[in-house]
This record gives C-alpha cells, sequence and structure tokens, in this order.
C-alpha cells in the first residue's frame, strides 16, 4: 500500500479541501493516508485517515513562516511517506527538503499566493513588491522541481504551467451529502437573502446593505467577521434587516440556507479571481446552488458562463448598488422564476459541479506519480 502525506500549517485538520475531499478520497481509493497539521490536538484516526500534530506554530503568523518547514521536516520523515502533499506556501522550503531525501512531492495550491501578496495589509506597503519578487522568483524555482503542481481554478493553472507542466486542475466543488441535499426547501416567499462565509469587505456586504435599505427584505449573515469590519456594517441604516449568525454548526447554516430566498456572492474583482475572470477555488457559488437557492453574483466569465448555462441566477458587477439593488427586488417580484433557478442550479450541482467530478482528476495524478516510484 502507498503511503501518503499531507501537511499543512495553517488549515484545520478538519479542512473541507484538505481533509473531507483529499485525504478521504485517497483513503477510500486504498492508500495508506497520514495528515500532518499543527493545532497542538491529540493524534486520530477519522475516515481511515491519521491526523498527527506538531505543535509550536498557531500563535505567530511570522514564526510559522519561518519555522513551519524546519519543525514539520522531521515529522515528516518519522511518518515516511512516499508521496508528499502540501498546501501551504510558507512550505515550499520543506518540499525542496523532501525532493532531496528521493520523495516525490505535489504542492497544492489553493489560491494565487504570489498575487495576493500586494494586497496584504500584514505585510508593510513600501516592502510589498520586493517581498513579491522575491517569492516569484524562489516558488517558480522550487516548483519546477517538484513532481505536480495543483491548481484550483482555469487562470492559476495556466500561471502554474509556467513553472512546472505537470500542472492539474482540481476545483473546489462540493461534495455531495445526501443529508443536506434531502433538506426540504421553505417558500421561496420569504424575501429573505443570505451569505455563509467569513465575513470580509471583498464580498461587498457595505453595497448589499445600502441595495437593503429601499427593500422589503432581510439578510441572513453568517459567519466570522472582524470587529472593525462588523462594527461598520452595524452602523448601516439597513442593519435592523440583518440576522446575524456568527458561529454555527454547518447542519444549522444548510437549514437557514434552505428558509432564505437567494444567495448572495458578490466577490471583488482582484488577483486571485484572475480579474473579471473568476476562479473555481471559491465554494460559496456551489453551496447555494447546491442548496437549491438561486443565486445573485459576480459577473465572472467562470460565473456568468455557469449561471446562464443552467438559468440559475444573475450576474452584476460588484460594488454597485443599483443594479444590485434591482436584481434583489426582480427576485423578491418573481418567486416562481426564483424557484425555478434554484431547482436549476441543484440539477447542476447534482450533474456536473461536485466532487466526484474532481476526485477522480486527484487519483489520476497520483496513479501517475505512483507508476514512477
Amino acid at each position: 500500500m502507498i503511503k501518503v502525506c499531507h501537511i499543512t500549517s495553517v488549515h484545520n485538520r478538519y479542512d473541507t479541501r484538505i481533509f473531507l475531499k483529499e485525504c478521504t478520497s485517497l483513503a477510500q481509493a486504498g492508500y495508506d493516508v497520514t495528515l500532518l497539521v499543527a493545532d497542538e490536538k491529540p493524534p486520530e484516526v477519522k475516515n481511515a485517515v491519521s491526523i498527527i500534530s506538531v505543535a509550536g506554530l498557531l500563535n505567530s503568523r511570522v514564526k510559522r513562516i519561518i519555522k513551519s518547514s524546519k519543525i514539520m521536516f522531521n515529522k515528516a520523515l518519522e511518518i515516511d511517506a512516499e508521496i508528499y502533499h502540501l498546501h501551504d506556501p510558507e512550505l515550499l522550503p520543506l518540499a525542496r527538503k523532501l525532493k532531496r531525501k528521493g520523495k516525490k512531492v505535489i504542492f497544492d495550491s489553493h489560491e494565487d499566493v504570489c498575487g495576493n501578496i500586494l494586497r496584504k495589509q500584514w505585510i508593510p506597503k513600501i516592502i510589498r513588491p520586493i517581498v513579491f519578487f522575491i517569492f516569484k522568483c524562489y516558488s517558480n524555482f522550487v516548483f519546477s522541481k517538484l513532481d505536480y503542481l495543483i491548481g484550483v481554478t482555469p487562470h492559476l493553472v495556466e500561471k502554474l504551467k509556467i513553472s512546472n507542466p505537470r500542472t492539474e486542475i482540481i476545483t473546489n466543488y462540493p461534495l455531495l451529502n445526501l443529508e443536506d441535499n434531502n433538506i426540504e426547501r421553505s417558500t421561496y416567499n420569504t424575501k429573505s437573502f443570505c451569505f455563509a462565509g467569513g465575513i470580509t469587505e471583498q464580498w461587498n456586504h457595505q453595497t448589499i446593505l445600502s441595495a437593503l435599505e429601499d427593500l422589503d427584505a432581510t439578510y441572513d449573515l453568517m459567519g466570522r467577521a472582524e470587529p472593525g469590519y462588523l462594527s461598520k456594517l452595524q452602523k448601516s441604516n439597513s442593519w435592523d434587516k440583518v440576522k446575524y449568525h456568527e458561529l454555527i454548526p454547518q447542519q444549522k447554516v444548510m437549514e437557514i440556507l434552505s428558509s432564505c430566498s437567494v444567495g448572495l456572492a458578490m466577490l471583488d474583482y482582484s488577483e486571485n479571481t484572475g480579474g473579471k475572470i473568476g476562479t473555481l477555488g471559491n465554494t460559496k457559488l456551489f453551496e447555494y446552488m447546491q442548496a437549491g437557492l438561486p443565486v445573485i453574483c459576480t459577473d465572472f466569465l467562470l460565473w456568468k458562463e455557469i449561471i446562464e448555462k443552467w438559468n440559475c441566477g444573475i450576474c452584476i458587477p460588484p460594488g454597485d448598488t443599483i443594479p444590485l439593488k434591482e436584481a434583489m427586488q426582480r427576485m423578491i417580484d418573481n418567486p416562481d422564476t426564483a424557484e425555478e433557478m434554484g431547482r436549476n442550479g441543484k440539477r447542476a450541482v447534482l450533474e456536473e459541479f461536485n466532487w466526484e467530478m474532481q476526485k477522480n482528476n486527484l487519483i489520476k495524478i497520483y496513479k501517475n506519480i505512483k507508476e514512477h516510484l
């Protein structure tokens, strides 16, 4: 049995992409899978995946970036896997060390890290271009030495292929959770819009609240928000229309989604989305569709193609209150159309945009590597 080790110094041990999708799928395919994390919790076996942890990385971003590769290297060697699958950019030095030991190494890029450096608030603005240049040169060098690169969306894959032609796409399409799929939807006449996820400025919540001022509707807002940004939102004239749920279990999230009318995914254009191209690495659009919700979302080329093909929502530019308000009013005024869009979106996920399709791509990568062991 081929031994595989996934490593993350950042993500939760039950991270949906790393643990639930990739590690669990590999274990089901007959691989001996270990997940190495940094959360100081005891070891366990879950979904046939052995989860172990190293201590000392969580409390400081700088410490994590500087020390994560060194601290995790010894533990990674103890595991003695044939294939290592890394998920964080600060682990690139670890990737080089493992290659020198004759190991097969995959790097899984969850986002356009290099492009995002220029937007990182914790890096002083004056040195961001320098950090960007250094990281770009170093990452391209390391990427060229690895056995495979994985990207979550087409424009990122094309960037990675410049460094290494052995690059494949594994998107973040949702798992087909039968329990969630069987939740019955409530009426579409509730006039309730919703958002579930990290509550940050890039999702245009201030624009949404501005659009809500003149609408007879409510907004279910689910997720953790930074105190400063939450304070800004709470000062909005329409905050009394918001039902804020900070930290709730996933099952409760699904129940709330099933009682709402429309899911909102108004993500800004950015380096990580390839500008107006869009990303398949973000799950929000597909999670709304899976829940049977019609969507109002950013007019990314990738998202617009899906929405128009399946007739499951409305695409508009981000950051503009007027077209957003018009789209929201259209959904309120046409509940039958909204309901049909919701059914179409759910069918799209069941037939096309789900993890089962991506799992096959992942297994194919591992089979290719196994042939060269």
